[in-house]
C-alpha cells in the first residue's frame, strides 16, 4: 500500500473490473483506509466525495463486491480492483455502471474470431447480476446448479448424437448449445474462462 499515490485530497482512483466477464463496473474513489479495509476484508471499500464518508459496498444493498485481486498501474497512481460482483454494480440495478451507445448494449460484437465467446461472457455475467424476467439465463441461475448441469449433461449428449449421425447443421447448433451452458456453468461457480483457458495454454507450453 505504501506504492500508492494518493492525489492532493488523498484519494485514488479506482477501476472496479468483473474478474470472471472482464467487463468494466465502475469506477470510484479509495482513500489510505479504503484501501486497507479492502485489503483486509477481500471486499470493496470506497470513500464518497460527496458525503465525505467511508461507504462499504452493499452494506446495504447485499451487491457486494468480493476483491480477487488489485493491481496498480505504471505511475502508482490509479488501482484496478478485480472482482467477483455479488449482483448488480450500479445504484440503478444494472450490471454494470456503464452503458453501450446499443440501448441494449447487447447487440454490438467485434469483428475478431472469438469475441462473440467474450460477448456471450459479459452477457450471462449481466443476467446474473441483474436476473431480467423471462430470460432463459435467469431461469438457468435461479433453478440452479442442478438444472444447469443437467442441460450441460444433456447438451453433451446431444453433441454425441449429431456427430454420430454425421450431421453437421445438427451438430453446430448443440455444440453452440454446450458451449453456452457451458460458461453459464462457469458463472454460477464463479470460475473464470481465463482459467481454463491457462490450463489449455499449460498443457501445450508441457
Amino acid at each position: 500500500m505504501n506504492e500508492i499515490k494518493f492525489d492532493e485530497q488523498g484519494l485514488v482512483p479506482a477501476v472496479i473490473q468483473d474478474a470472471g466477464s472482464k467487463e468494466v463496473l465502475m469506477v470510484a474513489y479509495m482513500n489510505e483506509e479504503a484501501l486497507k479495509k479492502s485489503i483486509e476484508t477481500k471486499q470493496t471499500w470506497f470513500y464518497s466525495r460527496s458525503r465525505q464518508e467511508l461507504w462499504h459496498k452493499g452494506a446495504t444493498s447485499g451487491n457486494k463486491q468480493d476483491i480477487v485481486e488489485i493491481k496498480y498501474d505504471c505511475d502508482k497512481d490509479t488501482l484496478l480492483v478485480l472482482v467477483t460482483p455479488q449482483g448488480p454494480a450500479c445504484h440503478e440495478g444494472t450490471y454494470s455502471c456503464f452503458r453501450s451507445q446499443d440501448s441494449e448494449g447487447e447487440n454490438q460484437l467485434g469483428t475478431e474470431r472469438y469475441d462473440i465467446i467474450n460477448h456471450l461472457e459479459a452477457v450471462i455475467a449481466k443476467r446474473d447480476a441483474e436476473r431480467p424476467d423471462g430470460a432463459y439465463t435467469t431461469y438457468l441461475f435461479e433453478e440452479g446448479v442442478d438444472k444447469i448441469l443437467k442441460k450441460v449433461g444433456e447438451e453433451a449428449a446431444e453433441v454425441i448424437i449429431a456427430a454420430k449421425n454425421r450431421d453437421h447443421n445438427e451438430l453446430k447448433w448443440e455444440v453452440a448449445d454446450l458451449i453456452y451452458h457451458v460458461l453459464v456453468l462457469l458463472r454460477e461457480q464463479n470460475l473464470p474462462l481465463d482459467d481454463v483457458l491457462a490450463v489449455l495454454t499449460e498443457r501445450h507450453q508441457s
